[in-house]
């Protein structure tokens, strides 16, 4: 046992000095929960697992007609605000729709460049999937566009296995049906309430993995900013930088001093974007591949791509609802950006959502509505069908520059030092998201982070927290006794805590922890003149749920401490606790009245006076 020596030695003329200070309390009883059900019970955790918002309860009450009306703003919520749309809003919304435009151009150019795609695809992605959102999506302040990151995902994924300069027809077949599978599992979640999922992409990983993707997006952009033809594609630190020193006299000089000199123009005419397409998005819903040997490659891509976009988008319309005080709805957010990708992989578009810097130039310029995204839509299409010719003698290295400043802004040193501050263990997984990116790849590194993820939420069933109890001398309460220098334990009693749900993954665990503090305090007693154990009391109020196995854990508990001499007590299981105890204790031995309390300090003073009644008897 664990406790230092001043809290766990307590010797014969100190038990029988406490048993005196312990005054008799009024008991009251653990009952049951209301009955319900079995179908009852499942439904209610349906609706709580899949509908926790309970997005049905505005339909109560409610006439026909108007359901009708509730049911289409609901799916389209443009209908729920378009009827009180104003000029004073419309006057908001078009200053700051010009403003995002201004920045989606040039970023929607570099983040296609980023993917290995015509730069004129990102152009399509600013202009079909806002108009979208506008009418499905329920965040005022989200401006929707191609991000950094997915683009450095989908990219780096493809490359992989088909080569964007030598196969730029099927790279742009499998972009495009990668943007597809994105949406449809987008557009799943949401419809199949499964938004949970993404709960896996914490903030530590994601912290982690976008600072190392800045990282490599901004070793990349050396390509463009030294003017090197032959460059790696591989993603990580290694090869990178291995492939800027091995073709040093490939470096552009002209292009670097290039930077800050209005000689660009003339002196890098090799390193500009060309000619750009004019004219808005052709249709491509026939290159979309649903079959053949890259089947499995754009699934994967879409599945990592949907997720990673997701959360972006779902995390800052969530952001800047918050700043303005209203809800954005995860689940409709989800079939928005969902339908988004999948009408715009149709439509000549690659994956997109909310990305942070737009939204935040947006919020800054006094967006209203989403009618801000309409506005930035007619502007992108105002430039496809007559602009266009102003970007043709674009330098590659200016887009490079766009990138690495857009990227640079992920490093979240602040927000690093907070999680390092907090927990230890979740900046361990920062870590690993990090050096994943940048010494591994992008998915791996995200991949690794999740893993480890996951593994600290397993660690934490498996291995759930339990500690000991003391008394606060003068009090009826009960504390950790680590925790609570003052408390201290009382003779006789090891009082227990568990504190998570009991089931089939932590059984063992518990119960070798349990005998173990059992057995420890037996090994003191002898050399500290101890009281032998009596009753080990289990305080339950922090178990919310068991299951058989369990249930099975107190039965075989009960036995091993029957044979030592020993009762088990248990304190204050909750509602299905004490049903399924009750339920399986056919020979009422785990739940009669002197094994069974409401708090613990009913059962320090109900079984300690059991105890003075037979020493007055014994004497």
């Amino acid at each position: 046992m664990e406790p230092n020596a001043s809290n766990s030695g307590i010797n014969i003329h100190s038990h029988h000095h406490y048993l005196e200070t312990i005054s008799p309390m009024e008991l009251h009883k653990v009952v049951l929960p209301p009955h319900r059900t079995t179908l009852q019970k499942f439904s209610t955790r349906l609706k709580e697992t899949f509908f926790p918002d309970d997005p049905l309860r505005q339909f109560k009450g409610q006439s026909l007609g108007k359901k009708w009306i509730l049911g289409a703003q609901y799916v389209f919520p443009i209908l729920q605000w378009g009827p009180n749309y104003n000029l004073k809003l419309f006057k908001s919304d078009i200053v700051s729709g010009l403003t995002i435009a201004s920045l989606a151009i040039p970023q929607g150019i570099s983040y296609a460049k980023l993917a290995n795609l015509p730069p004129i695809v990102g152009l399509y992605s600013s202009f079909v999937p806002p108009l979208v959102y506008a009418v499905l999506g329920s965040s005022r302040d989200l401006a929707v566009g191609p991000v950094s990151i997915a683009s450095l995902i989908m990219g780096s994924m493809l490359r992989q296995e088909v080569s964007p300069t030598n196969d730029p027809l099927l790279f742009l077949q499998l972009a495009f049906s990668s943007t597809f599978f994105a949406g449809l599992f987008q557009a799943s979640l949401g419809l199949l309430r499964l938004g949970f999922i993404i709960d896996f992409l914490s903030r530590a990983t994601l912290i982690g993995f976008m600072a190392g993707a800045a990282i490599i997006v901004s070793l990349q952009q050396l390509k463009s900013l030294l003017g090197i033809t032959h460059f790696t594609k591989e993603m990580g630190l290694i090869p990178v930088l291995t492939s800027v020193f091995h073709t040093t006299k490939e470096w552009s000089w002209q292009t670097i001093l290039m930077g800050v000199s209005f000689l660009v123009f003339l002196l890098v005419a090799r390193h500009i974007i060309g000619k750009l397409q004019e004219g808005l998005n052709p249709p491509s819903w026939n290159m979309l591949q649903f079959h053949g040997s890259y089947l499995g490659l754009v699934i994967k891509t879409g599945l990592v791509t949907g997720i990673i976009s997701l959360t972006e988008g779902i995390a800052v319309g969530r952001t800047f609802a918050a700043l303005k005080h209203y809800q954005v709805d995860g689940n409709k957010e989800m079939m928005a950006i969902g339908l988004m990708n999948i009408i715009g992989s149709s439509t000549s578009c690659y994956v997109t959502t909310g990305a942070f810097s737009r939204s935040a130039v947006n919020h800054n310029a006094g967006a209203k509505t989403a009618v801000s995204n309409i506005i930035m839509s007619v502007t992108v299409m105002v430039t496809l069908l007559f602009l266009m010719p102003l970007f043709q003698y674009t330098p590659n290295v200016v887009l490079g520059a766009i990138i690495v400043t857009a990227v640079i802004g992920l490093i979240d040193v602040p927000a690093a030092y907070i999680i390092w501050k907090i927990d230890k263990y979740d900046f361990m997984v920062l870590l690993f998201a990090f050096f994943g990116v940048i010494f591994i790849s992008v998915q791996h590194g995200l991949a690794i982070a999740v893993g480890i993820s996951i593994f600290k939420i397993l660690m934490q069933v498996t291995r759930p927290k339990t500690v000991i109890l003391g008394n606060i001398a003068g009090t009826d309460i009960y504390r950790n006794l680590h925790h609570y220098k003052e408390a201290i334990m009382v003779p006789e009693f090891v009082i227990l805590s568990i504190e998570a749900p009991i089931n089939f993954a932590n059984t063992t665990y518990l119960k070798e922890r349990i005998l173990r503090w059992i057995e420890e305090y037996e090994e003191q007693k002898d050399s500290k003149k101890q009281s032998s154990i009596r009753f080990v009391i289990i305080d339950l109020s922090a178990v919310s749920a068991i299951d058989t196995t369990g249930i099975s854990l107190f039965k075989d508990l009960k036995k091993v401490m029957e044979n030592r001499g020993i009762e088990l007590v248990l304190v204050n299981p909750l509602g299905e606790v004490i049903e399924k105890l009750q339920r399986a204790d056919d020979a009422r031995e785990m739940l009669k009245p002197d094994a069974l309390f409401l708090t613990v300090a009913e059962a320090v003073a109900s079984l300690s006076s059991t105890v003075k009644g037979q020493s007055s008897s014994y004497v």
